[in-house]
């Protein structure tokens, strides 16, 4: 009887193998059997990433979706995959991996939660924030009864009352952050509001979950859970006492500028490792203690910024989706069958979305929120996201969810943040100024004393220089209202949970340096801004954009039209090299810079950088610029005239300005047929180009600092000669699409279209200065311009490397 009764245990599985040529099975072994279950998860969750792209859904929602098909609910309705990809044997490993990602995951969420930010959060947001918990909590309770008395019969009731209490209950703050920026309402009330009540939410979550794992111990003594819950709140009292004066010691001995020692980074992550197995000792969850850990590390200077950057993308990108994985396995869709079940998961997802919003709407319209934006907040309050999973697996793993009831509730955490996006897409769309028409859209303007308005866009530190050089060089004169610059520093925003670190800055969007709080940021970027600012006689105001890449046009145009500017200058998607040739630092950079020039609310100027000035800026009294602007007709040229006379009122600036006249007796006959052939609106650009000229040279007549002349010229190619005489200057100003007969007979279609003919040859090597290249504000550009947005780009791989 005892030998009938042995059961033969499969021998454990060893991590490599001796390969394929002697006989081993690869899927055997651990370690290959983990690289194959990586690899698939990463490539479906990026597939599926890339699908919901233009449903603006953030990754999580594809990485749930993932792990589910995955499964048993759908992939893993095949015994064969199932046994043979994620057979029981492995899911140890694979487990453990995925919580030690988890964990680290969950330390960078605490460095993105700020202690002092939640200190400063007025009534009206705690309020909000206290309503979508204590509303949706009650409800969960309610909610546990029914699911008791059905589908979760047997389990343990306190543990469970307070598991769905806080499930129903939670708000996802990075996921809410990315839908936020997705959907541009990050410096929107509305957004800010959301962002902070998320904060505070998650606390709140974080300190509920704490005790909804003391409570779902296995031993039913209740003493057990006191005794849980209070080492849990004295470990977090020892490290709130502890671990602060030791990372700010880490921190100071780390100065901007200078890479962060090594020494640090291992000590913190090895702090992390220890915290965890504290928690887990204790009975909470090694989650707990890591989350501890990085709500405590500081956020000023650069050590926070180099732990998530040295160990952030190898954590997200590939242990983490392991934990949906890891979910997805233990997610079963073809438990909720009949009636019952199906009508349990209406009642799950009716009551958590009535609680959330509800909840939030009330307390929003007692603050006197409007109707609108306070329903808008109910629903991002809604926002579910990893916490809600960890939550349920934790409840899992403890059992006090079974499989029939964690199916039911992921479902729900996936549809309540799925429905986020287009829902507040529908019901919310704010008051856009840029319906508003404002005056001056174009530097070219007959009240010559207005106050002229920028929007200076760049990317990097590399921009800085040569975007404040043209700032000193465009402040004009005394006589005029003065110039008002918007530096707007254009952030990319990823998947990577360190971009929530970025979308704080994004809070002070268009404040001047005098309305900041008290801490100043210590970014060398808007330091030398502010620098500048107290220097010069210019208004600096720093604007931050935070968006991804195929949508940053929409943050430029919308910031442009807001602030009423007159002109965007945009950098060019290329750099100089130590060789002087150009290079490409993104491609994305030029398809941004093709939309705005398409879509722009006013005068666009994309700027060549050749170090105008040099590598450093160049005080009032020392600027000592030649600009040279070649003038062949049309809007465009007028604008970079324009622009050009404005340049020239500085007092250290000569301004050179070469007409381009054809011989007559050479092209005559030519011009002569091709204007009977012009529409009425190219005669008109002629005769507007006469009028133009002929004011430009009588109010310029008397001013020495510009030399204007008239070169005629037989051919393009005497044109080209003309202008390498000029190779000199320190910038050069044309139009981004000249008209008449000369220009008509240039390449159209070189090097980069969107710069036009003219700009193409100006960025050739043969020429080595700063070129700015101007496109004048036009409520419909023409088809010439138009078509030059289209071309796609063949040659500029070639180009690079000659």
């Amino acid at each position: 009887m005892a030998a009938n009764g042995t059961v033969k245990c499969p021998p454990p599985m060893k991590a490599t193998s001796n390969g394929i040529f002697q006989g081993d099975d690869p899927l055997h072994f651990a370690l290959p059997l983990l690289i194959i279950q990586i690899c698939l998860v990463v490539l479906l969750t990026r597939g599926l990433a890339y699908l919901l792209r233009p449903l603006r859904q953030p990754r999580v929602i594809a990485e749930i979706i993932g792990g589910i098909l995955l499964g048993p609910s759908a992939l893993g309705r095949n015994k064969r995959y199932l046994n043979a990809i994620f057979p029981p044997r492995s899911l140890t490993v694979l487990d453990t991996l995925a919580n030690l990602g988890l964990l680290f995951f969950l330390f960078f969420v605490g460095l993105e939660l700020d202690l002092k930010a939640l200190r400063r959060t007025g009534r009206k947001v705690l309020g909000i924030a206290l309503a979508g918990i204590t509303v949706p909590f009650a409800l969960g309770i309610g909610t546990s009864f029914v699911l008791r008395a059905t589908v979760s019969e047997g389990v343990s009731q306190g543990p469970f009352l307070v598991f769905m209490g806080v499930a129903l209950s939670i708000t996802a703050f990075p996921v809410l952050a990315r839908i936020l920026a997705e959907l541009k309402l990050l410096t929107t009330d509305v957004g800010r509001m959301a962002m902070s009540a998320a904060a505070v939410n998650d606390v709140a979550a974080w300190i509920l979950l704490a005790l909804a794992i003391a409570l779902s111990g296995t031993d039913h003594s209740p003493l057990v859970s006191i005794w849980v819950f209070l080492c849990g709140s004295g470990f977090v009292i020892l490290c709130i006492f502890v671990a602060p004066p030791i990372f700010k010691w880490m921190a100071r001995r780390c100065p901007r500028g200078e890479p962060v020692d090594e020494i640090y980074i291992c000590a913190t992550l090895a702090a992390v490792l220890a915290a965890g197995f504290v928690t887990d000792t204790i009975g909470i969850h090694a989650l707990f203690g890591a989350f501890v850990i990085g709500v405590l590390v500081p956020k000023e200077g650069p050590f926070a910024g180099a732990l998530v950057e040295k160990v952030e993308d190898l954590v997200s990108s590939l242990f983490l989706p392991l934990y949906f994985v890891s979910s997805g396995l233990k997610t079963n869709v073809a438990t909720i069958q009949g009636a019952q079940s199906w009508g349990l998961l209406v009642l799950v997802i009716l009551t958590a979305c009535f609680g959330k919003i509800v909840g939030t709407v009330l307390v929003s319209l007692f603050c006197k929120i409007p109707f609108k934006e306070a329903l808008t907040l109910g629903f991002l309050m809604n926002t579910k996201g990893l916490v809600e999973l960890i939550v349920l697996n934790i409840g899992k793993d403890r059992g006090v969810l079974n499989d029939q009831t964690f199916a039911i509730m992921v479902l729900m955490a996936l549809f309540t943040t799925f429905i986020t996006t287009p829902i507040v897409m529908t019901i919310y769309k704010p008051a856009r100024m840029a319906k508003l028409e404002y005056k001056h859209r174009t530097i070219q303007r007959k009240e010559s004393d207005t106050q002229i308005r920028l929007l200076a866009c760049f990317h990097s530190t590399r921009n800085i220089p040569t975007i404040i050089n043209l700032i000193e060089a465009s402040r004009g004169t005394g006589n005029r209202e003065g110039l008002l610059v918007y530096a707007i520093h254009l952030t990319e925003l990823s998947e990577r949970s360190s971009s929530i670190l970025k979308v704080h800055k994004a809070r002070k969007n268009g404040m001047p340096f005098w309305n900041r709080a008290r801490d100043s940021d210590p970014n060398q970027i808007v330091v030398a801004f502010e620098a500048f600012q107290h220097l010069s006689q210019v208004s600096v105001r720093p604007t931050t954009a935070i968006s991804s890449m195929p949508s940053m046009h929409e943050d430029i145009c919308d910031s442009a039209a807001r602030k009423k500017v007159a002109m965007i200058i945009l950098p060019f998607h290329k750099h100089q090299r130590l060789d002087g040739h150009l290079e490409t630092t993104r491609a994305e950079l030029r398809h941004m810079n093709k939309r705005v020039l398409e879509h722009a609310p006013c005068s666009v100027g994309i700027l060549v950088d050749r170090g105008l000035g040099g590598t450093s800026h160049i005080s009032a009294s020392n600027v000592d610029f030649t600009i040279t602007t070649f003038f062949f007709g049309g809007r465009d040229d007028r604008e970079a005239l324009s622009y050009g006379a404005l340049m020239a009122e500085h007092p250290g600036i000569s301004l050179n300005v070469v007409r381009f006249v054809v011989d007559p007796k050479i092209m005559g006959d030519t011009i002569r047929v091709d204007m009977d052939d012009q529409n009425n609106n190219d005669t008109e650009d002629i005769l507007n180009d006469e009028v133009f000229l002929a004011e430009f040279k009588q109010k310029r007549s008397k001013d020495g600092s510009i030399r204007f002349e008239e070169r005629m010229v037989n051919d393009a190619a005497e044109a080209v000669d003309v202008m390498r005489g000029y190779s000199r200057s320190n910038l050069v100003l044309v139009g981004r699409m000249p008209e008449g007969q000369l220009v008509a007979s240039l390449n159209k279609k070189g090097e980069c279209p969107e710069l036009g003919p003219v700009g193409n040859l100006l960025i050739s090597p043969e020429f080595s200065t700063s070129v700015l290249v101007v496109q004048q504000f036009c409520r419909q550009l023409s088809g010439d311009s138009l078509n030059s947005l289209m071309i796609e780009d063949t040659t500029e791989g070639e180009s690079d490397s000659h």
